[in-house]
């Protein structure tokens, strides 16, 4: 046996036993005649001590030894003169009285420890070594107890695990597909899955009326930290259910999981919000809800009640209050200006008004308005002496809604509101069904062609259809959209009103979704669904900026993997049986 323990397991009791350790060599340190040396595998680090004075060739061989060289170590547990209580192992060592050098390995390119000294770049390259890392690892332990969790939870519920394919038929509505030529058929392509939304509204009219999916899911799409070109879904699936079925049994899985891996009790009822209020609000149909600084509507001060053209001529003024934040700086405001002005958020410019705690207003427009005024926006922003007043304008409201929420995030990270390990999870509910595209000229699905309308909103579809809701719902925490769902239309009728709406002709429709189109003749029942997204999950669990680090081998920020050099140029041949020909275009 290579071992009989590992790194991670032995503590005090175990003193005065014989055993075998295997791992990789985490640091050496020569102290006199004594070589200590940690080795490390997935589990933790034991100190292994050799002595020269009992065993000079043995000690010579363990002062040979180099960082990340593979071992194996024979020895007696022993207790600890100088005990390390930061380590579980911290109480024993082990006397050496076997090493056997496994595999040597030349010096890694950064520190293999928790505060590395590695970039991410050089991290993704070796990302095989920063796997080794317990920072990294315990991460896709966090994902790897997770998903059992969820696989328990949701079979003891009688949803039953399909795997469908990867390989499907490509619809361009929504993000980019990644596609795949087949060489069986020449000039005819596969996609890869944005989602399993067909297959798995496919498998509820075949009777499966409970189904789920750990599912591999791709998008041809610009990169995000929270976002990479494969990703992870929950992917779930219910018939005859409405929609507080779906919310309320997946409201009890997220429960079950930040009680599970946080030790953390939701509220028995999570919050609920409409799309229109988390974006009068909040600017955000995800809005983090950590803090306040909700938004407040500003139109009725200060239009019209000046001479300030850039209110004025607004189509809308809003604004969010600051607590106790009356003493900022002006190079703190400055910096404030600049930020809402930068590319990311797009503004035009920044108003403050400070309440100061002496009774005083100060202004960067003070000289426009009237005392009464900025009483009155005191009043209408619940401002109190020693608070800040925040203010954005702008010809499209919605626009500078998602400025203002730009700003009130920002102010949060400042004030330290957006504590990572305090979760405030709520439902978004009553999307619109159709949004418009500026590039398309056209109405599009906010979320997908087979969404159902709100029942109350049908008769708008043909006169309105801008104003219909849709029966849709999103999972938010702390800001981030962890899952999304919908009622789907089980409606053959219905759902050729709505490809009509979407612009596709009778002809395109049964094209691209024939096969859906002619299952629903074959009664079809109500069904409803839901997708996490596991990465993000994870990620928000485990503290992360970034989704990266939780899982295995990611692409970086131009959807490439370094460590694999991918995607890379296939060889003339591949091409030719493929009867691909390339025309690239010159940068």
């Amino acid at each position: 046996m290579y071992r009989t323990k590992t790194c991670g397991e032995l503590r005090l009791q175990d003193a005065g036993t014989v055993v075998t350790l295997a791992g990789w060599v985490q640091r050496t340190r020569k102290m006199g005649g004594m070589t200590f040396v940690d080795i490390r595998d997935r589990y933790g680090i034991t100190q292994i001590v050799f002595d020269e004075s009992k065993d000079e060739d043995l000690c010579a061989k363990a002062n040979k030894l180099g960082r990340e060289y593979c071992v194996q170590v024979i020895g007696e547990v022993n207790e600890r003169q100088s005990k390390n209580p930061k380590m579980p192992t911290g109480d024993i060592e082990i006397i050496a009285q076997t090493l056997n050098i496994l595999s040597e390995s030349i010096t890694p390119p950064f520190t293999i420890e928790d505060n590395t000294d590695g970039g991410d770049d050089i991290r993704m390259k070796y990302r095989y070594l920063d796997l080794r890392r317990a920072a990294v690892r315990k991460n896709l332990e966090l994902r790897h107890r997770m998903t059992i969790l969820i696989r328990n939870f949701l079979d003891s519920k009688d949803f039953i695990e399909v795997e469908t394919p990867i390989l499907i038929g490509s619809t361009p509505e929504g993000a980019r597909d990644f596609v795949v030529p087949s060489r069986m058929n020449p000039g005819q392509f596969y996609a890869l899955p944005q989602s399993p939304q067909t297959l798995k509204q496919l498998l509820m009219v075949s009777g499966f009326d409970r189904y789920f999916q750990i599912a591999k899911c791709f998008r041809d799409e610009d990169l995000r930290a929270d976002r990479q070109p494969e990703f992870t879904q929950i992917d779930c699936e219910m018939s005859f259910v409405e929609q507080d079925d779906v919310i309320d049994l997946f409201e009890d899985m997220a429960r079950h999981l930040f009680k599970e891996i946080r030790g953390i009790d939701l509220p028995a009822k999570l919050q609920q919000m409409t799309w229109h209020d988390a974006m009068r609000l909040y600017g955000s149909d995800k809005p983090d809800i950590r803090f306040g600084m909700e938004f407040v509507e500003l139109m009725d001060v200060l239009k019209g009640t000046g001479t300030l053209s850039v209110f004025d001529n607004a189509n809308y003024i809003g604004g969010i209050c600051v607590p106790g934040c009356a003493d900022y700086t002006r190079k703190q405001l400055d910096q404030l200006t600049d930020f809402v002005k930068s590319q990311q958020v797009g503004a035009k410019g920044l108003v403050y008004v400070k309440y100061n705690t002496d009774g005083t207003v100060k202004s960067s427009i003070d000289k426009f308005y009237s005392p009464e005024v900025w009483a009155a926006l005191k009043e209408k922003a619940g401002a109190k002496d020693g608070d800040l007043v925040l203010i954005l304008s702008g010809d499209n409201a919605n626009k500078t809604r998602v400025q203002l929420s730009a700003l009130r995030l920002e102010m949060g990270d400042r004030l330290g509101l957006r504590d990572k390990n305090t979760f405030k999870c709520l439902w978004i509910i009553d999307f619109p069904l159709f949004e418009w595209s500026d590039e398309e000229q056209r109405l599009m699905a906010t979320h997908h062609p087979f969404t159902m309308p709100n029942p109350d909103d049908i008769p708008l579809l043909d006169s309105h259809p801008e104003k219909v809701r849709a029966k849709a719902y999103d999972f938010v925490c702390n800001g981030v959209e962890l899952g999304g769902g919908s009622l789907r239309i089980h409606d053959g009728k219905l759902q050729a009103k709505m490809f009509d709406i979407l612009g596709f002709t009778p002809e395109r429709a049964m094209a691209q979704f024939g096969f859906l189109i002619n299952a629903f003749k074959y009664g079809a029942p109500p069904h409803a669904g839901l997708a996490f997204g596991l990465d993000r999950f994870v990620s928000i669990m485990a503290g992360l900026d970034s989704i990266r680090d939780c899982i295995a081998f990611p692409k970086n920020n131009n959807g490439r993997d370094v460590m694999l050099d991918a995607p890379g140029e296939l060889d003339p041949k591949q091409l030719e049986e493929l009867q691909l020909k390339l025309n690239l275009k010159e940068e």
